[in-house]
């Protein structure tokens, strides 16, 4: 399991090139966030969000990536691409998480988090693992318990991202080790088991690299974001939101690359009886992660049940796009019917930015938290209606 070909793939010297180039930006975009000013927090006043809302600190908390909140508990867990996943507390209850501590080290790439039932499970590179919370008291760190240690393991797209279904069962999603490639199962795929890792079996195949999944709170039915190849251009592949209500469906990589834009390594006949298309296609390059229905009643109605969508923001494009959060509009049936731009400002008029969206959760109260794992902050948006506004909330 997990082995895998590379027919037609990149030369081992291209991705090298590939990563190369991709830390190279890194680095330059640090160093021109750093001129800007030490504090990223410095530059919150630059985010632009529609009439209504607003946006603040939640708590800074080193690389953070997936979120997920404990109701039961009132935690907060994040995850990293580094090797610590961290728990934030507001003990107050004042919108602010005050308290960040570690919950456990020495992970590899805990980039994935999920919370069910008094249990945190972790997507590591290699493997899923849980920590059992029942008893836990502020400060301790805890031991992984092992779930599932058979995911295959490499680098490149390393970083697993996972959810808890509504059939309770975890689905970790598993990205390609290449920029195009073919690959076998489980990798290239969504895949999920039961909790206590019997049952594993691919949900989802065709898809390139999703870092985002969520069920429509209407429908119960599965949209995952999926990233688009690189290096063909400043303008193609589309990334994906796409919608898999059943097993079973393929969604076209490697053949397609993003979108309906089809691979050039793979120009002949596509050797799949059915593609499923994206429902909604995003700017190339856009990076587009984490996704979180909207279940709350602090917004306006009209925002009960879209979709919010973190983008990441570019590294190989002429004129950086992303770094934002999105607003996927959904209708009654729980069809994709619009999208457009909610949170925007991370981006720097020089093309530079101080900020990347990764995640999307939601506190009990209804207001939204944004991980960014470049600036090393959760922010919180709230709503509250201006005088004389016509906006209503069950």
């Amino acid at each position: 399991m997990g082995r895998r070909t590379m027919t037609k793939a990149q030369p081992a010297g291209g991705r090298r090139r590939l990563l190369l180039a991709a830390w190279v930006v890194i680095l330059l975009t640090t160093a021109a966030a750093l001129a800007q000013g030490a504090d990223p927090a410095s530059h919150l006043h630059r985010i632009r969000l529609p009439e209504g809302f607003a946006i603040q600190i939640y708590a800074r908390v080193p690389g953070a990536r997936s979120l997920a909140y404990a109701p039961d508990l009132a935690l907060l867990f994040v995850g990293s691409r580094r090797d610590t996943v961290h728990v934030v507390m507001d003990r107050d209850g004042d919108g602010v998480g005050e308290t960040v501590l570690p919950l456990a080290q020495g992970l590899r790439v805990p980039n994935g988090i999920a919370y069910g039932d008094g249990f945190l499970y972790v997507a590591e590179n290699h493997r899923i693992v849980r920590f059992d919370l029942k008893d836990w008291t502020p400060g301790r760190l805890l031991e992984p318990e092992v779930v599932y240690d058979r995911l295959p393991r490499y680098d490149y797209h390393g970083w697993r991202y996972l959810a808890l279904g509504p059939d309770g069962r975890l689905y970790v999603a598993l990205g390609v080790p290449c920029n195009i490639c073919t690959t076998e199962d489980p990798v290239g795929a969504i895949a999920r088991l039961n909790r206590d890792g019997t049952g594993f079996e691919v949900y989802a195949r065709g898809i390139r690299n999703s870092v985002g999944m969520d069920w429509h709170p209407a429908t119960g039915e599965l949209f995952f974001t999926d990233n688009g190849a690189d290096m063909l251009g400043d303008d193609i592949p589309a990334d994906e939101l796409n919608h898999a209500p059943r097993p079973g469906l393929h969604f076209g990589f490697p053949y397609y690359a993003g979108g309906r834009t089809r691979s050039p390594q793979f120009p002949g006949p596509v050797p799949v009886a059915r593609v499923s298309h994206p429902v909604v296609e995003f700017g190339a390059h856009t990076a587009s992660l984490g996704i979180h229905f909207y279940r709350g009643a602090m917004f306006p109605d009209e925002y009960r049940h879209d979709a919010f969508v973190a983008q990441h923001g570019s590294w190989n494009r002429t004129e950086p796009i992303g770094y934002r959060v999105k607003r996927v509009r959904f209708n009654e049936r729980g069809q994709p019917v619009g999208k457009e731009v909610f949170a925007e400002g991370w981006l720097l008029p020089d093309g530079t930015a101080w900020g990347r969206p990764v995640d999307v959760e939601e506190l009990p109260d209804g207001s939204l938290l944004v991980s960014d794992d470049y600036a090393g902050l959760i922010y919180r948006i709230t709503y509250a209606p201006g005088p004389g506004s016509s906006a209503t909330n069950p």
